[in-house]
Protein backbone atom coordinates (compact mmCIF):
# COMPACT_ATOMS: atom_id res chain seq x y z
CA UNK A 1 0.00 0.00 0.00
CA UNK A 2 1.45 3.24 -1.50
CA UNK A 3 1.94 5.59 2.07
CA UNK A 4 3.29 8.82 0.19
CA UNK A 5 2.65 10.72 -2.68
CA UNK A 6 4.27 13.53 -4.09
CA UNK A 7 2.72 15.83 -6.75
CA UNK A 8 3.47 18.62 -8.63
CA UNK A 9 0.11 21.17 -8.54
CA UNK A 10 0.78 23.08 -11.88
CA UNK A 11 -0.60 26.95 -12.29
CA UNK A 12 -2.89 28.37 -15.21
CA UNK A 13 -3.46 31.25 -17.28
CA UNK A 14 -6.58 32.70 -18.92
CA UNK A 15 -5.72 32.73 -22.89
CA UNK A 16 -9.19 34.33 -22.85
CA UNK A 17 -11.83 35.38 -19.94
CA UNK A 18 -15.35 36.75 -20.82
CA UNK A 19 -17.57 37.88 -17.89
CA UNK A 20 -21.08 36.97 -18.38
CA UNK A 21 -24.12 38.73 -16.75
CA UNK A 22 -24.25 38.50 -12.54
CA UNK A 23 -26.90 36.19 -11.71
CA UNK A 24 -29.78 35.73 -9.20
CA UNK A 25 -27.19 34.78 -6.53
CA UNK A 26 -24.83 37.22 -6.92
CA UNK A 27 -22.20 35.42 -8.92
CA UNK A 28 -21.15 35.90 -12.64
CA UNK A 29 -20.75 33.03 -15.38
CA UNK A 30 -17.87 33.10 -17.42
CA UNK A 31 -16.31 31.84 -20.25
CA UNK A 32 -12.75 30.92 -20.65
CA UNK A 33 -9.85 29.36 -21.85
CA UNK A 34 -7.60 27.60 -19.32
CA UNK A 35 -3.73 26.45 -20.41
CA UNK A 36 -2.00 24.83 -17.68
CA UNK A 37 2.12 26.38 -17.43
CA UNK A 38 5.10 24.73 -16.73
CA UNK A 39 5.07 27.13 -13.16
CA UNK A 40 4.15 24.64 -10.23
CA UNK A 41 4.16 23.58 -6.26
CA UNK A 42 4.94 20.60 -4.78
CA UNK A 43 2.71 18.67 -2.91
CA UNK A 44 3.69 15.79 -0.67
CA UNK A 45 0.60 13.58 1.41
CA UNK A 46 1.93 11.09 3.61
CA UNK A 47 -0.46 8.32 5.31
CA UNK A 48 -0.56 9.33 9.16
CA UNK A 49 -2.95 8.13 12.20
CA UNK A 50 -5.59 10.30 12.06
CA UNK A 51 -6.39 14.32 11.50
CA UNK A 52 -4.52 17.00 8.84
CA UNK A 53 -1.55 18.60 9.32
CA UNK A 54 -0.07 20.96 6.84
CA UNK A 55 3.48 22.42 6.72
CA UNK A 56 3.92 25.25 4.16
CA UNK A 57 7.47 26.28 2.65
CA UNK A 58 8.18 28.78 0.31
CA UNK A 59 4.93 31.36 0.84
CA UNK A 60 2.40 31.79 2.97
CA UNK A 61 -0.39 28.91 2.88
CA UNK A 62 -2.85 31.87 5.20
CA UNK A 63 -4.86 30.14 8.44
CA UNK A 64 -4.17 26.39 8.19
CA UNK A 65 -7.95 25.51 8.05
CA UNK A 66 -8.66 28.18 5.35
CA UNK A 67 -6.04 26.47 2.94
CA UNK A 68 -7.55 24.53 0.31
CA UNK A 69 -5.00 21.86 0.21
CA UNK A 70 -6.31 21.02 4.20
CA UNK A 71 -10.18 21.64 3.34
CA UNK A 72 -9.46 19.35 -0.18
CA UNK A 73 -7.59 16.64 2.10
CA UNK A 74 -9.85 16.80 5.06
CA UNK A 75 -13.27 16.15 2.34
CA UNK A 76 -11.95 13.61 0.62
CA UNK A 77 -11.02 11.50 4.40
CA UNK A 78 -14.67 13.04 5.57
CA UNK A 79 -16.11 10.90 2.18
CA UNK A 80 -14.34 7.91 3.48
CA UNK A 81 -15.32 7.55 6.86
CA UNK A 82 -11.64 9.35 8.26
CA UNK A 83 -10.13 5.70 8.79
CA UNK A 84 -6.75 7.65 8.53
CA UNK A 85 -5.47 11.16 8.50
CA UNK A 86 -2.76 12.48 6.25
CA UNK A 87 0.34 14.92 6.55
CA UNK A 88 0.54 17.47 4.00
CA UNK A 89 3.80 19.00 2.77
CA UNK A 90 3.12 22.39 0.28
CA UNK A 91 6.19 23.75 -1.05
CA UNK A 92 5.21 27.09 -2.86
CA UNK A 93 6.03 28.67 -6.14
CA UNK A 94 2.78 29.70 -7.44
CA UNK A 95 2.35 33.69 -6.08
CA UNK A 96 -0.52 33.59 -4.74
CA UNK A 97 -3.44 36.04 -5.30
CA UNK A 98 -2.34 36.84 -8.56
CA UNK A 99 -4.75 35.08 -11.10
CA UNK A 100 -2.37 31.75 -11.75
CA UNK A 101 -4.67 29.31 -10.07
CA UNK A 102 -1.58 28.20 -7.32
CA UNK A 103 -4.16 27.75 -4.42
CA UNK A 104 -6.88 25.76 -6.62
CA UNK A 105 -3.95 23.53 -7.90
CA UNK A 106 -2.68 22.36 -4.75
CA UNK A 107 -6.42 21.65 -3.59
CA UNK A 108 -6.97 19.53 -6.72
CA UNK A 109 -3.74 17.35 -6.22
CA UNK A 110 -4.60 16.75 -2.87
CA UNK A 111 -8.14 15.64 -3.63
CA UNK A 112 -6.25 13.23 -5.92
CA UNK A 113 -3.43 12.03 -4.20
CA UNK A 114 -5.60 11.49 -0.48
CA UNK A 115 -7.87 9.57 -2.59
CA UNK A 116 -5.47 7.31 -4.18
CA UNK A 117 -4.23 6.64 -0.47
CA UNK A 118 -7.67 5.76 -0.15
CA UNK A 119 -7.12 3.42 -2.95
CA UNK A 120 -9.93 5.25 -5.40
CA UNK A 121 -12.66 5.06 -2.37
CA UNK A 122 -14.25 8.39 -3.55
CA UNK A 123 -15.41 7.85 -7.90
CA UNK A 124 -14.77 10.14 -9.89
CA UNK A 125 -18.08 12.19 -10.32
CA UNK A 126 -17.98 13.03 -6.53
CA UNK A 127 -14.28 14.05 -6.94
CA UNK A 128 -15.10 16.35 -9.53
CA UNK A 129 -18.38 17.84 -7.08
CA UNK A 130 -15.76 17.92 -4.25
CA UNK A 131 -13.24 20.71 -6.51
CA UNK A 132 -16.04 22.61 -7.69
CA UNK A 133 -17.28 23.26 -4.19
CA UNK A 134 -13.74 23.87 -3.30
CA UNK A 135 -13.61 26.69 -6.32
CA UNK A 136 -14.27 27.31 -9.68
CA UNK A 137 -10.48 26.59 -11.19
CA UNK A 138 -10.28 23.17 -9.20
CA UNK A 139 -12.40 21.36 -11.27
CA UNK A 140 -9.82 21.91 -14.49
CA UNK A 141 -6.61 21.07 -12.38
CA UNK A 142 -8.66 17.57 -11.42
CA UNK A 143 -8.98 17.05 -14.52
CA UNK A 144 -5.22 17.54 -15.27
CA UNK A 145 -5.79 18.67 -18.91
CA UNK A 146 -2.96 20.52 -20.72
CA UNK A 147 -6.19 23.25 -22.25
CA UNK A 148 -9.70 23.42 -21.58
CA UNK A 149 -13.06 25.73 -22.58
CA UNK A 150 -14.66 26.21 -19.21
CA UNK A 151 -18.02 28.18 -18.65
CA UNK A 152 -20.49 28.16 -16.23
CA UNK A 153 -18.87 28.74 -12.98
CA UNK A 154 -15.83 26.84 -13.94
CA UNK A 155 -18.07 23.71 -13.58
CA UNK A 156 -18.56 22.68 -16.96
CA UNK A 157 -15.22 22.13 -19.44
CA UNK A 158 -14.69 20.45 -22.79
CA UNK A 159 -11.36 19.29 -22.50
CA UNK A 160 -8.72 20.65 -25.34
CA UNK A 161 -5.83 18.80 -26.89
CA UNK A 162 -2.58 20.94 -25.80
CA UNK A 163 -0.94 24.02 -27.74
CA UNK A 164 2.36 23.88 -29.26
CA UNK A 165 4.61 23.98 -26.36
CA UNK A 166 5.87 27.44 -25.79
CA UNK A 167 8.27 30.04 -23.93
CA UNK A 168 6.18 32.17 -21.24
CA UNK A 169 6.91 35.22 -19.63
CA UNK A 170 5.00 35.75 -16.44
CA UNK A 171 5.21 40.09 -15.05
CA UNK A 172 4.29 39.85 -11.46
CA UNK A 173 3.51 43.65 -10.68
CA UNK A 174 2.95 42.62 -6.87
CA UNK A 175 -0.15 44.62 -6.84
CA UNK A 176 -3.15 42.10 -4.81
CA UNK A 177 -6.42 42.80 -6.96
CA UNK A 178 -9.29 42.29 -4.63
CA UNK A 179 -11.73 39.82 -6.96
CA UNK A 180 -14.96 40.37 -5.86
CA UNK A 181 -14.30 43.66 -6.11
CA UNK A 182 -13.41 43.30 -9.47
CA UNK A 183 -16.51 41.58 -10.45
CA UNK A 184 -18.17 44.85 -8.97
CA UNK A 185 -16.24 47.16 -11.30
CA UNK A 186 -16.78 45.40 -14.37
CA UNK A 187 -21.04 45.67 -13.56
CA UNK A 188 -19.99 49.15 -13.26
CA UNK A 189 -18.54 49.61 -16.36
CA UNK A 190 -21.27 47.94 -18.19
CA UNK A 191 -24.06 49.91 -17.07
CA UNK A 192 -23.48 52.86 -19.04
CA UNK A 193 -22.06 50.27 -21.96
CA UNK A 194 -24.46 48.32 -24.89
CA UNK A 195 -25.20 45.09 -25.00
CA UNK A 196 -22.12 43.15 -25.83
CA UNK A 197 -21.66 41.49 -29.11
CA UNK A 198 -21.41 37.57 -29.99
CA UNK A 199 -18.53 35.12 -30.04
CA UNK A 200 -18.65 32.39 -31.98
CA UNK A 201 -15.88 29.71 -30.62
CA UNK A 202 -14.57 26.98 -32.83
CA UNK A 203 -12.62 24.35 -32.01
CA UNK A 204 -10.65 24.78 -35.08
CA UNK A 205 -9.12 28.58 -33.89
CA UNK A 206 -8.40 26.90 -30.45
CA UNK A 207 -5.50 25.08 -31.88
CA UNK A 208 -2.83 27.37 -32.76
CA UNK A 209 -1.28 30.63 -31.14
CA UNK A 210 -1.61 32.84 -34.28
CA UNK A 211 -5.68 32.22 -33.81
CA UNK A 212 -6.15 32.47 -30.14
CA UNK A 213 -4.84 35.75 -29.92
CA UNK A 214 -6.94 37.15 -32.23
CA UNK A 215 -9.47 35.91 -29.76
CA UNK A 216 -7.92 36.32 -26.73
CA UNK A 217 -9.43 39.32 -24.28
CA UNK A 218 -9.69 39.14 -20.41
CA UNK A 219 -12.62 41.62 -19.29
CA UNK A 220 -10.82 42.26 -16.60
CA UNK A 221 -8.62 44.24 -18.05
CA UNK A 222 -10.47 47.39 -18.70
CA UNK A 223 -11.48 47.59 -15.05
CA UNK A 224 -8.27 46.23 -13.63
CA UNK A 225 -6.44 48.60 -15.38
CA UNK A 226 -8.25 51.93 -14.79
CA UNK A 227 -7.55 51.56 -11.30
CA UNK A 228 -4.08 50.30 -10.93
CA UNK A 229 -1.27 52.34 -13.01
CA UNK A 230 1.59 50.07 -12.08
CA UNK A 231 -0.29 46.81 -13.76
CA UNK A 232 -1.68 49.08 -16.68
CA UNK A 233 2.23 50.07 -16.67
CA UNK A 234 3.37 46.80 -16.61
CA UNK A 235 0.78 45.37 -19.45
CA UNK A 236 2.63 47.71 -21.67
CA UNK A 237 5.62 47.19 -21.70
CA UNK A 238 5.16 43.64 -21.72
CA UNK A 239 3.52 44.08 -24.94
CA UNK A 240 5.85 45.95 -26.20
CA UNK A 241 8.30 43.14 -26.34
CA UNK A 242 6.48 42.05 -29.16
CA UNK A 243 5.08 38.24 -28.14
CA UNK A 244 2.87 36.66 -29.67
CA UNK A 245 -0.08 36.84 -26.87
CA UNK A 246 -0.03 39.07 -24.31
CA UNK A 247 -2.84 38.98 -21.38
CA UNK A 248 -3.40 39.61 -17.48
CA UNK A 249 -4.40 36.07 -16.08
CA UNK A 250 -7.85 35.74 -13.97
CA UNK A 251 -8.89 38.94 -12.31
CA UNK A 252 -4.75 40.03 -11.78
CA UNK A 253 -2.55 41.11 -11.40
CA UNK A 254 -0.26 38.13 -12.65
CA UNK A 255 0.79 39.55 -16.99
CA UNK A 256 2.08 36.85 -18.83
CA UNK A 257 3.52 36.72 -22.83
CA UNK A 258 3.73 33.77 -24.96
CA UNK A 259 6.85 33.89 -27.28
CA UNK A 260 7.98 32.23 -30.72
CA UNK A 261 10.97 30.90 -29.12
CA UNK A 262 13.94 31.02 -25.85
CA UNK A 263 15.34 33.68 -27.34
CA UNK A 264 12.96 36.26 -27.98
CA UNK A 265 11.45 35.15 -24.38
CA UNK A 266 15.17 35.75 -22.83
CA UNK A 267 15.14 39.41 -24.95
CA UNK A 268 12.04 40.53 -23.36
CA UNK A 269 12.98 39.49 -19.54
CA UNK A 270 16.31 41.74 -20.36
CA UNK A 271 14.49 44.25 -21.62
CA UNK A 272 11.90 44.76 -18.68
CA UNK A 273 14.33 44.56 -15.96
CA UNK A 274 12.66 45.06 -12.59
CA UNK A 275 11.00 48.08 -13.21
CA UNK A 276 7.25 46.84 -13.24
CA UNK A 277 7.82 43.66 -10.88
CA UNK A 278 9.25 40.58 -11.00
CA UNK A 279 9.53 38.09 -14.13
CA UNK A 280 9.59 34.50 -13.92
CA UNK A 281 10.11 32.20 -17.19
CA UNK A 282 7.96 28.95 -18.17
CA UNK A 283 6.17 27.13 -20.69
CA UNK A 284 3.10 26.26 -21.99
CA UNK A 285 1.96 22.77 -20.79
Amino acid sequence: MTDTITRECPAKVNLFLRVLAREADGYHGIETLFCRIGLADTLRIARIDRGVTLAVTGGDGGPVEENLAWRAADAVLAATGRRFGVAIELTKRIPAGGGLGGGSSDAASALLAVNQLANGAVPRAELLHMAYRLGADVPFFLTEAACALAWGHGQRMLKLPPLPGAPMLLLLPGVPVPTAAAYGWIDEMRQSAGRRGGVALDLDVLRSWGDIARLAGNDFEAAVFGRFPAIRAGFEALAGTHPLLCRMSGSGSTLFAVYRNDRDRDDATMQLGVKFGGTVPTTSA
